[in-house]
């Protein structure tokens, strides 16, 4: 995407009134309502786990904008982990090449923004890991192996098994304490 339009278009999103969550890819402005009580519930639930396994050097961070400017994209996963030093600024938003992992709940009024828009747009941005929690379906999804285009491998669990966080985490997810909708 032309930088100059990516800015404008960056520019817009920003200026929303508090309470509003906006994400761009490419030319579509993707907006969302505010998360519901299970979505909270379960995204500490995940979070717990994540931080008890958080290599020195990374912080938790929730609702960050994830900018790439040369992929025309900006994200605000759930969840993400990123190096100390980038988030040492007044801004909210960094690069998304930084972040070690996105993490998602899958949003009932909008699903396909999670299963389609953002496994297209983290492989671009350089996320090399999307974790992926659908409540309406009872799964976990680990996606991983980014090319710079696609996620080469996908691995799928039910609610009540465990999946393997590989490095730079490295352990056992446990989903049994996660409630569908």
């Amino acid at each position: 995407m032309n930088p100059e339009r990516f800015a404008l278009l960056e520019e817009v999103r920003r200026s929303l009134p508090d309470g509003f969550k906006a994400e761009l890819s490419g030319d579509i402005i993707v907006m969302t309502v505010s998360p519901s009580g299970i979505h909270q519930r379960n995204l500490l639930t995940v979070r717990r786990q994540f931080d008890a396994h958080t290599p020195d050097g990374l912080l938790p961070s929730e609702n960050t904008d994830l900018v790439s400017p040369n992929a025309g994209k900006s994200r605000n996963p759930d969840l993400t982990y990123l190096p100390e030093g980038v988030l040492e600024t007044t801004d909210n938003q960094v690069p998304a090449e930084a972040a070690a992992i996105a993490v998602e709940l899958v949003s009932p009024s909008n699903p396909e923004n999670d299963w389609v828009g953002k496994v297209r747009d983290y492989p671009l941005m350089g996320i090399p890991l999307y974790l992926l929690i659908d409540a309406r379906q009872k799964t976990v999804t680990l996606f991983s192996r980014p090319d710079g285009t696609k996620y080469h491998r996908r691995e799928d669990v039910d609610f009540g098994e465990t999946l393997r966080i590989p490095e730079p985490f490295d352990f056992e997810l446990l989903t049994t304490g996660l409630l569908p909708y």
